[in-house]
């Protein structure tokens, strides 16, 4: 669940933009804090979601989870398997952490260190480019599947 600072500087940064914390927005948040590490899918969001409010429509989780993305509060991922997954932003991370994804059976593991400090500070200053993030994914076999 969200602390009661969390919830107050969201309210103040969605204010600030013109829209207010709603049930609905709230409880689609708690359900991705709760989550947070499993890439839920705004499919699986949804399914979690109306369990606290069973009036809310998928629609809804579909908007919400795209104005959290466009706020900087959710990261909109694509694992290459067709399904878009929202993760929580971070503000003590720099970039996105990298990802494993099993060929096999589709688990999904975080990395947690970036090891490409180096090769990134390369690029940039070989191609006098200011990389902001990177996004990185290793497929292969979990080992459970190998």
């Amino acid at each position: 669940m969200m602390t009661k600072e969390e919830t107050e500087k969201l309210k103040q940064d969605l204010k600030e933009r013109g829209y207010k914390l709603t049930p609905q927005r709230r409880a689609i948040l708690n359900v991705i804090i709760d989550n947070e590490g499993k890439h839920l899918s705004p499919e699986e969001i949804y399914d979690q979601v109306k369990m606290e409010c069973p009036e809310i429509g998928l629609a809804t989780v579909y908007r919400t989870v795209q104005l959290l993305e466009k706020m900087g509060i959710l990261y909109k991922m694509n694992f290459d398997d067709g399904v878009s997954r929202y993760e929580l932003v971070h503000s003590t991370e720099d970039h996105q952490h990298h990802h494993l994804i099993c060929l096999k059976c589709g688990a999904i593991e975080e990395v947690e260190d970036d090891l490409l400090e180096v090769l990134e500070d390369r690029i940039s200053k070989k191609y006098d480019f200011s990389i902001e993030n990177h996004d990185v994914k290793f497929y292969g076999y979990c080992k459970r599947c190998k």
